[in-house]
């Protein structure tokens, strides 16, 4: 009969364990599945934010501005929520114009203000607007 010298292996059903590289490399790919997970859902989250507000854009004032067929010098304000909709309770906007040229050209300035406090500057345009059924300094109107 022959003796067989015990190496620490058990023959037949041998025990295996996970080497240090297999479970860095696990770690790994759960990590980089988190931070994709974690970026999706703030993403999600500014986006919620987003449709709570309306987003302003000065633009809308200075289309609904050009629609009132009189531009004259001076400054105006109100309410947003005049023209656009409920939506827009608070915000309010103001618009100066200057006559830039004598043949009825005006360059108004438009501003949308934010509701919170401070009422910071949210958009801002200038545009140029002509409009022959406008008062020029020509006609006699008072020029600034």
């Amino acid at each position: 009969m022959k003796t067989e010298w015990k190496t620490g292996r058990r023959r037949g059903r041998e025990q295996r364990a996970f080497s240090l590289l297999e479970v860095m490399i696990a770690i790994g790919i759960f990590f980089m599945a988190a931070f994709a997970i974690l970026g999706l859902v703030s993403s999600s989250l500014e986006y919620a934010r987003r449709l709570q507000r309306p987003m302003v854009d000065a633009a809308a004032v200075a289309s609904w501005y050009s629609g009132t067929n009189k531009i004259v010098e001076g400054t105006i304000s109100g309410d947003l929520s005049e023209f656009l909709g409920k939506a827009y309770q608070g915000y309010t906007y103001s618009a100066s114009s200057v006559e830039v040229q004598s043949n009825m050209l005006y360059q108004v300035d438009f501003f949308v203000y934010s509701p919170d406090a401070g009422k910071p500057v949210i958009s801002k345009i200038s545009a140029l607007f002509y409009n022959r059924h406008s008062p020029g300094s020509l006609d006699g109107a008072a020029a600034r």
